[in-house]
C-alpha cells in the first residue's frame, strides 16, 4: 500500500480527497483505480515485460500483431463492449466479445477467467494481487458509456461550459489551457487531448476515471460522473492537431 500512501498528497493537491484518513481506511477505490490502469496497459502499469509475440487467442482478422494484442482494451474495447461496441468495425475489430457481462460477478470467478487457457495470463505476468485489482475493476468499476455518448457523431452529453472550469483547474496544469502541451502522437502525427476526446471519447472517459499508466495523471474516480462528462464534453472542442 506504499504506492497509495505516496499518491495521497498528489490527489489532495488536486482537491480530490475530502479526507486522506477516510480514504486510507478503505482501499477499494484505489484497487479499482489500479485495476482500471491494468485494463489499459497491464505491462506498463506493473512495470513488467509484455510478450513480444501475438496473443495466441487474438484473431488474425484485424491484421494486428505483437505485444499490443495482450492489452485488455485491445480485445474488449474502451467501452468494454468488444465487437458489440466501438470496435464493431475499423482497425481494432477482432470479433471478440466485451467484458461488460462480468460486471457484478465475484472477484474470484473473474480471476479464474483471466487465468484460463484462453486468456493465458500467468502469475509471472500479473501477480495475484494485481489480478485481484483488475477483477475488482471489472466487477465494480466499469461504467456503461451508452447513455453518455451520442451516436453517430461521438458527442458527449455533458456541459462544456462547466467542463471548461474543471479542465482549467484539474487538467490544464499538465496539458495546457488548449490541451496541446502534451503530444501523445509524434512530430508527424499530432495527438492531443482534443484528438482523443473527439475521436475516441470512450478512451478519454476511461483515462479520466482511472488515470494514465506511469504518468502523474491522477484518477478522477472520486469525482461525480457528471464532472468527468463535463470535462470530456469541453475537451471535444479543443484543438485536435
Amino acid at each position: 500500500m506504499k504506492i497509495f500512501k505516496l499518491a495521497l498528497p498528489l490527489l489532495a493537491s488536486f482537491g480530490l480527497l475530502v479526507s486522506a484518513t477516510a480514504i486510507a481506511d478503505t482501499t477499494e477505490a484505489y484497487k479499482i483505480s489500479h485495476g482500471g490502469k491494468i485494463y489499459d496497459n497491464w505491462a506498463k502499469t506493473l512495470m513488467v515485460a509484455s510478450p513480444t509475440e501475438t496473443h495466441p487467442s487474438y484473431p488474425a482478422v484485424s491484421g494486428r500483431t505483437g505485444d499490443g494484442t495482450w492489452r485488455c482494451k485491445e480485445c474488449h474495447g474502451w467501452d468494454y463492449k468488444g465487437a458489440a461496441g466501438a470496435y464493431s468495425s475499423g482497425s481494432h475489430f477482432s470479433g471478440i466479445k466485451g467484458v461488460s457481462g462480468v460486471a457484478g460477478k465475484s472477484v474470484d470467478s473473474i480471476m479464474a477467467i483471466i487465468r484460463n487457457q484462453t486468456h493465458g495470463y500467468t502469475k509471472a505476468m500479473i501477480s495475484d494481487e494485481a489480478l485481484s485489482n483488475l477483477a475488482l475493476f471489472l466487477s465494480k468499476g466499469m461504467l456503461d458509456p451508452t447513455p453518455y455518448v451520442a451516436m453517430p457523431g461521438k458527442m458527449v452529453k455533458g456541459d462544456a461550459n462547466r467542463g471548461a472550469g474543471l479542465f482549467e483547474t484539474l487538467c490544464a496544469g499538465c496539458h495546457g489551457l488548449d490541451g496541446t502541451l502534451i503530444n501523445f502522437g509524434s512530430s508527424d502525427k499530432k495527438e492531443f487531448v482534443g484528438t482523443v476526446a473527439a475521436g475516441n471519447p470512450w478512451e478519454m472517459m476511461h483515462k479520466l476515471r482511472f488515470g494514465q499508466p506511469l504518468t502523474p495523471m491522477p484518477a478522477l474516480l472520486a469525482l461525480p460522473n457528471q464532472d468527468m462528462l463535463d470535462i470530456l464534453s469541453y475537451t471535444q472542442s479543443l484543438p485536435q492537431k
